[in-house]
């Protein structure tokens, strides 16, 4: 009896020791389906552990202020048309998107609007916060989804070659027809 107890308690401190520690770090975008939220939010209540969620502007950069921080950003294009109203209208509309799906859950979340590119923002971000993993979905298929990796790589390749921490990818169903389960 003596040895099934002690091997009881080794396989617990091992458990212990590889657990997944620390926040889920969440990348999300406008219109991305909710299938990430809803996976990560599982994933998060089943480890017992909080949420970041982390949308990142690619039209913004950081800036370095005079004490090195780089806690502003700037546009990309001065001219462009995105306001900081804008910028904010949309980090906006996706942190109420999470907080409908996830209202009645018990999982504790957070909201992160970040500027730059979005591998390396977020590898940032997960070291800051000393996330566990890192989740991210899938692309949809298209010609504008094609065209923009090409022009920037894909998130999902970029933090898998970055990253000491595991990266989650949510594949999304290719052949499903946009609707509410995913926002606009």
């Amino acid at each position: 009896m003596r040895d099934h107890q002690k091997k009881a308690e080794e396989l617990a401190a091992a458990a212990s020791r590889t657990a997944l520690k620390g926040p889920i770090l969440v990348g999300v975008v406008p219109g991305q389906p909710l299938i990430v939220i809803r996976q990560a939010a599982d994933l998060a209540y089943s480890l017992g552990v909080e949420l970041v969620f982390a949308y990142v502007d690619v039209t913004r950069y950081l800036v370095q202020d005079n004490d090195g921080t780089g806690s502003r950003s700037a546009p990309i294009d001065p001219d462009g048309v995105d306001e900081p109203d804008d910028v904010e209208g949309t980090a906006s509309s996706i942190r109420e998107v999470i907080a409908m799906e996830l209202g009645s859950d018990e999982v504790k979340w957070t909201f992160v609007s970040l500027a730059g590119e979005p591998a390396r923002s977020l590898g940032r971000l997960a070291a800051d916060v000393f996330a566990c993993l890192i989740v991210v979905g899938t692309r949809e298929r298209g010609v504008g989804a094609r065209l923009e990796q090409l022009l920037v790589g894909s998130v999902a390749v970029h933090l898998t070659h970055r990253q000491l921490r595991p990266v989650l990818v949510i594949p999304l169903d290719p052949h499903a027809a946009r609707d509410a389960s995913q926002w606009h």
